[in-house]
């Protein structure tokens, strides 16, 4: 089964919540009582999200964490990747993947397709679409036949 893990879905909810009130720093404790987590989870996944570059820590009196920049520009790729690394489907999807296989295997564009396929999508969802509580509309069909290889394109 394809799933995100625990932590990924907690980064994405913690996000939310921040984008939810962008214009305010917030603290570790309150994220964690306000997304009902708890705070040494939360405050992991705070860490990482600040070290992918989609938040901004500060401390002191008026500190606490807030977004790098607006919701509109942050991804579901972007949230996905900080906690679980590169999306790839197949490890000769990856950009610098590495299988002994792909010069035999006869599947590897077609997971790449696939691979490319998702990233598209997961970019085309951001986090004010994850904040918000309308139901995100996304296309009918997924992008696959469209899907162009580097290979390809050279």
């Amino acid at each position: 089964m394809l799933k995100l893990s625990r932590l990924t879905d907690y980064a994405a909810v913690v996000m939310a919540q921040i984008a939810r009130h962008p214009e305010q720093s917030h603290a570790a404790a309150e994220l964690a009582e306000a997304v009902q987590l708890p705070h040494p989870t939360v405050s992991k996944t705070l860490k990482m999200l600040v070290r992918a570059g989609l938040l901004e820590s500060r401390r002191g009196a008026q500190g606490g964490y807030s977004l790098a920049r607006p919701a509109s520009k942050i991804t579901a790729r972007d949230i996905i990747t900080a906690i679980e690394g590169p999306v790839a489907m197949t490890e000769c999807s990856q950009a610098d993947g590495d299988c002994e296989l792909a010069s035999v295997c006869g599947v590897a564009d077609n997971w790449q397709r696939v691979s490319l396929a998702i990233r598209t999508l997961l970019d085309s969802v951001t986090l004010a679409h994850l904040a918000d509580t309308t139901p995100i509309k996304l296309p009918v069909q997924l992008p696959i036949q469209s899907v162009s290889l580097a290979a390809e394109t050279a």
